[in-house]
């Protein structure tokens, strides 16, 4: 993960800068507003850490900036200003997330984590089109074909598919599937999932040279070229 930490405290900007990186992250740092808003308007960023009061261009102003040139990189402010009307205004400038000074590191990690989560199940949420190997699916439209085969899907089996073709090339639990498709937050000790994951298999694989749904024996399905 790549952050830039636009920040004209040296300290301050220093003990983030030691702290992520120990955490694996990737660290630029900008000690000004223009400065920042360059770097961040002209290399990519996962997540950017914004001290409010900045010289040359305060923080809410380089935030307000990115957005309306429509840059939706994550933003977390950080400011001595902790009133309530002063965090309101951060997030109205467009800001994901305020923390007030002094703050722990590891609720700075967190947040920041959490962050470049949230921004990632919002791209992958975004796509309408799931492809993998020649298997493709059509989320708006409702097909699914792989090659120039249309396959016919019950709409749990679809939604089955579209886990794991969201998930592709990952390990998936029996625990994932049952909470992001069946919406069980529990094993109800039952077949459905190899019953589904049987069918599915028949659908997408039966007839074709190259299986896309393996079985990871003692941890779950697979689906990948």
């Amino acid at each position: 993960m790549r952050v830039l930490i636009i920040e004209d405290d040296r300290d301050v900007a220093s003990f983030i800068q030691k702290g992520l990186s120990q955490a694996g992250w990737n660290v630029d740092h900008a000690d000004d507003g223009k400065d920042g808003l360059f770097l961040a308007t002209t290399e990519k960023y996962d997540a950017l850490i914004v001290d409010r009061m900045l010289p040359g261009v305060d923080g809410l102003t380089l935030i307000r900036t990115l957005r309306a040139s429509s840059n939706s990189t994550p933003a977390l402010i950080l400011s001595a200003l902790g009133e309530v009307d002063d965090r309101v205004s951060g997030l109205r400038a467009g800001s994901d997330d305020y923390l007030v000074k002094p703050f722990a590191f590891s609720e700075l990690l967190a947040r920041l984590e959490a962050l470049v989560r949230r921004a990632g199940a919002s791209s992958v949420a975004a796509k309408t089109v799931l492809q993998v190997a020649d298997l493709r699916m059509d989320l708006l439209r409702r097909e699914v074909n792989r090659g120039d085969r249309q396959i016919d899907l019950q709409p749990r089996e679809f939604q089955l598919l579209e886990f794991l073709m969201r998930h592709a090339g990952q390990v998936v639990t029996r625990t994932m599937l049952l909470e992001g498709v069946w919406d069980y937050h529990f094993d109800p000790q039952t077949n459905v999932i190899d019953v589904h994951i049987s069918r599915l298999r028949s659908k997408i694989d039966k007839g074709f040279d190259r299986p896309l749904l393996h079985t990871v024996r003692g941890a779950g399905y697979r689906l990948d070229g």
